[in-house]
């Protein structure tokens, strides 16, 4: 007998449920240290994004200080009151911030102008960092290239570090384009959100790893997000099927924890798993497959553990 489309509702959501409750006694996959010693003075400042949070400014900082954040990584609010409300929560709770920044138009000059005020308008507040969704994939090397030259001024003029996200439909939205870029451009810092280029390149980027170690030598901000070959996000990090996607993102931050070590440098990470549709959905209900604040945290936990003395 077919099935109908209320007992495919009911079927699939205790699924769903029975997948979340599964994974809330998982134990991790990945505690174990990477290959180098951890000294006692390093430090990530981890973050908490706002992305798929349903709530106020103060519910939403009052939620990352009692999870353990140590700041919070959202857009720049758009209007007064909202920057003074968000200003507020920041500093009632404790807790630093830093403000993503992006131009939208599909035409370059009216792109660049959306761009620029936006960058400028979070420098005004000097944030930990802006990190920037830059460009689009279809402009040209030197179109694209001068966000980068603008961000890199702002940020001497500023002193508030600037950063151009690895980002799908943006500048560094695949990693031969981005090996262009970090060659010529010896200034550019990055926000690795590597998920991005496996999604990209439908791999976990086994045939370029020069490319990749030149972009992770250049990173100065994680968003940790796990992608893998068909995506941009898995759907429960915990879960042993994705063992092999952690595990080589794991590998990633390694390496740029190590080279912030021996740097002497601070390195800054967003826990970034996004609701749907990043979060696959259970079809009709819409239902996410996996709680996203408590993957967010268990993201933040793993960091805490694996990068500490």
């Amino acid at each position: 007998m077919p099935t109908n489309r209320r007992d495919f509702i009911r079927n699939t959501t205790l699924a769903g449920s029975a997948l979340a409750l599964g994974s809330q006694n998982m134990q991790t996959m990945a505690t174990d240290k990477p290959g180098f010693p951890i000294p006692a003075a390093f430090k990530v400042i981890i973050l908490a994004t706002n992305w798929g949070f349903q709530g106020t400014y103060d519910e939403f900082c009052a939620r990352a200080k009692a999870s353990g954040y140590d700041g919070v990584e959202i857009w720049l609010p758009g209007t007064e009151a909202q920057r003074q409300a968000f200003f507020e929560a920041t500093a009632k709770h404790g807790l630093q911030y830093g403000f993503l920044a992006a131009g939208s138009s599909p035409q370059y000059p009216e792109h660049f102008a959306q761009f620029t005020k936006s960058v400028e308008a979070a420098a005004a507040h000097k944030p930990l960092f802006i990190n920037c969704h830059s460009g689009r994939d279809h402009f040209s090397f030197e179109q694209n290239k001068a966000f980068i030259d603008f961000t890199t001024a702002l940020t001497h003029s500023t002193g508030v570090p600037i950063y151009h996200e690895t980002h799908r439909s943006r500048i560094l939205f695949a990693a031969h384009i981005a090996r262009q870029f970090i060659e010529k451009i010896p200034d550019l810092r990055l926000t690795l959100d590597i998920s991005h280029w496996c999604n990209v390149h439908e791999s976990l980027l086994q045939d370029q790893p020069e490319t990749v170690q030149l972009a992770l030598s250049r990173t100065d901000h994680i968003h940790s997000r796990v992608g893998f070959e068909e995506g941009p996000q898995i759907n429960e990090p915990r879960a042993p099927e994705w063992k092999n996607a952690l595990d080589a993102h794991l590998a990633w931050w390694d390496k740029v924890v190590e080279i912030k070590i021996q740097t002497g440098s601070t390195l800054t990470m967003t826990t970034e798993f996004g609701p749907p549709n990043y979060m696959p959905a259970l079809p009709y209900t819409r239902q996410p497959v996996a709680d996203l604040w408590e993957v967010n945290a268990w993201m933040k936990d793993l960091w805490r553990e694996r990068y500490r003395s």
